[in-house]
């Protein structure tokens, strides 16, 4: 019989390369599977989710009115932090060109009432658990057992039709963007 003697050094490699390779399937599937992102012109995919105190937000609630839809990655981390707190700081500036603002991600509604009470967010942060919402916007990285928003935002003209979408965001600057953007489309 023969003994077959594996150096521990090797295993080690063999099982770091097949952690490799199962990671890369799981990105490959996130990616391969990914819904395509809505195109400026086409209806906007309805959503109804759950706010922080339980009241339902419908995609058609917001009609007539510009509407700021944004997917952020996780509460109360340093980017979404910034990003939220300067939609607040800009709502006024966003109300007086006839837009509303809401924040969607796969947290729980009581992570979403900390981070709002916490950074006194005026504008309801909306709890998509499942990814589906964000997955209809193309917003979802989908690892399987583990879902996070990307970072996208939606421009939502008040007929419900996508007018502009945001991939690459700056959350020092978004705000200020989005507002630049909703000057320029409303004087059309």
């Amino acid at each position: 019989m023969m003994n077959i003697f594996v150096p521990r050094a090797l295993s080690m490699k063999i099982l770091l390369a097949s952690a490799f390779v199962f990671l890369g399937f799981l990105l490959y599937r996130s990616f391969a599977m990914a819904s395509p992102l809505p195109q400026v012109g086409q209806a906007a995919p309805p959503f109804s989710l759950t706010g922080i105190k339980g009241d339902a937000h419908r995609l058609q609630d917001y009609q007539g009115s510009w509407l700021v839809l944004y997917f952020y990655p996780k509460d109360d981390t340093p980017g979404c932090t910034k990003e939220a707190c300067s939609f607040r700081d800009d709502m006024v500036q966003l109300e007086k060109l006839g837009a509303k603002i809401v924040g969607i991600s796969v947290d729980d509604t009581e992570s979403h009432a900390k981070f709002a009470k916490k950074y006194n967010l005026p504008f309801p942060l909306l709890s998509d658990t499942d990814g589906k919402v964000a997955a209809s916007y193309g917003a979802l990285t989908n690892l399987g057992i583990i879902k996070i928003a990307k970072r996208y935002t939606f421009l939502i003209n008040p007929e419900g039709q996508i007018a502009k979408v945001y991939q690459s965001v700056d959350t020092s600057r978004h705000s200020q963007e989005i507002i630049d953007d909703l000057r320029q489309l409303s004087a059309r």
